[in-house]
């Protein structure tokens, strides 16, 4: 069993949405080439630093000022996030 929770240190655990939420309001780039675990801190300082509904009223700013460039982040950052949680979530 593994050790690492479900929950990527935002919202309600295990919630993808506010998992992704947190992290496209993060400062990670993907230029940064970030491991998993740059990932999961990410997730975790995006939430400590705005919350939840921070998170989600930064990604809907995003979409309304520049929405071309919202939807790459948005795509990568899905990706970004499937590739961080652990297999075990993901089976759940």
């Amino acid at each position: 069993m593994s050790s690492v929770p479900c929950d990527l240190g935002a919202g309600t655990p295990g919630t993808g949405a506010s998992r992704t939420d947190a992290l496209f309001a993060s400062a990670l780039q993907r230029s940064h080439e970030p491991s998993p675990g740059q990932v999961r801190q990410a997730i975790a300082a995006a939430v400590a630093a705005y919350g939840g509904l921070g998170c989600a009223a930064r990604v809907a700013q995003a979409f309304g000022e520049h929405p071309e460039t919202a939807v790459t982040r948005m795509r990568w950052v899905r990706t970004m996030v499937a590739r961080a949680a652990p297999a075990a979530c993901l089976a759940a």
